[in-house]
């Protein structure tokens, strides 16, 4: 009798693959909820003459993860728009990407590509203060704004410029592979007025307010989304990933109970054998070795009717053509488990 049948190798790594591909979802789900919910925990504060009094009974002076909502004011000097008259701001960046077309070899198709070739990224010191700032001297200096988890930053100024074709180009792309399109440049500012949501470490530092990026485990916000919309937002990308999840891990379940089905029945027709054999076994053993030429020619299965079939590519004589029927589908030789092929009646003259 042989081994019970092992899943195959496509079976495995389909498993495997699955597993490890909801494992990863998993993890990411995770942190984007924890991120969620420590974000949704953040302490709201409001910019008023109170703040200073506020923090300075507090423990080590500061709110490890707060909320501020102001106006963006410059410090000092502000940087201006390169393309763009009397547009002034407190970050400014400078992207040039590339826009190409990249011919697949797998697909035969053209795609698009793109790739930042240069990115230049400069600021000056900033504060966040109430809307109607003459009504208040309150400031919060922003502390290292690059390094915000979201930075959003207004588009300013955009301008394509295509590349240039000539024949000779047109054959170097087509067997390089690659077809130029241009060259985008964009700036993008943060300017002087916008309304920003900031989330982080708020701390009274020599009577001076700071929002600075918080502990490990905590991200740091610069947005234009109010507080609500930020939290929304960070709980519909957390959900996203759930749902992800959820759907590689019910293809995971599923493709572990088709091999475990599988195994099962290879199981019980196993033992269905082995339960035949040893009928088999102790019906001989009753009758002994004078038992007759018919009862050794009996169907292995029935033990009622003659041997009547042959068995091919395997030869075996085993069984009376009606228990052959009745054998489940593929039908399989029940001495030696091969499949059969075709059979061959047996005349006993």
């Amino acid at each position: 009798m042989e081994d019970m049948e092992r899943p195959s190798l496509g079976q495995m790594i389909l498993l495997a693959s699955s597993s490890a591909i909801t494992a990863i979802f998993y993890t990411v789900y995770c942190q984007k909820y924890r991120t969620a919910q420590t974000l949704k925990g953040a302490k709201r504060i409001s910019l008023d003459d109170e703040l200073q009094n506020f923090l300075m009974d507090l423990p080590g002076k500061c709110v490890p993860y707060a909320v501020i909502e102001g106006v963006v004011r410059a410090a000092k000097d502000s940087l201006s728009s390169q393309f763009m008259d009397s547009c002034k701001g407190v970050i400014h960046r400078l992207s040039l990407k590339e826009h190409k077309m990249v011919w697949n070899r797998t697909t035969h198709l053209w795609n698009d590509h793109e790739k930042i070739i240069h990115q230049r990224t400069n600021s000056v010191p900033f504060d966040l203060v109430r809307e109607d700032p003459d009504t208040s001297s309150l400031a919060v200096r922003v502390i290292k704004p690059l390094e915000a988890t979201e930075l959003d930053l207004e588009t300013v100024y955009e301008k394509f410029h295509p590349a240039v074709q000539s024949f000779t180009n047109a054959l170097g792309h087509l067997l390089t592979g690659e077809r130029p399109k241009g060259i985008q440049e964009t700036e993008e500012m943060l300017k002087i007025g916008a309304t920003v949501t900031g989330v982080g470490e708020l701390v009274l530092d020599n009577k001076m307010i700071k929002l600075q990026p918080p502990k490990a485990g905590m991200q740091y916000y610069l947005s234009k989304l109010d507080f609500d919309s930020l939290v929304q937002r960070s709980e519909s990308d957390a959900r996203k990933w759930k749902v992800l999840c959820l759907l590689c891990g019910a293809a995971t379940c599923l493709s572990l109970f088709f091999i475990l089905r599988r195994q099962y029945r290879h199981y019980k027709e196993k033992q269905r054998l082995k339960r035949l054999q040893q009928e088999l076994k102790d019906t001989r053993a009753r009758l002994g070795d004078d038992e007759s030429e018919e009862t050794r020619n009996s169907c292995i299965i029935c033990l009622a009717n003659q041997k009547s079939s042959v068995f091919l590519e395997c030869g075996h004589v085993c069984s009376c053509f009606q228990c052959y029927q009745a054998l489940p589908e593929p039908k399989k030789c029940p001495i030696c488990r091969n499949t059969i092929s075709r059979v061959v009646p047996l005349y006993n003259s």
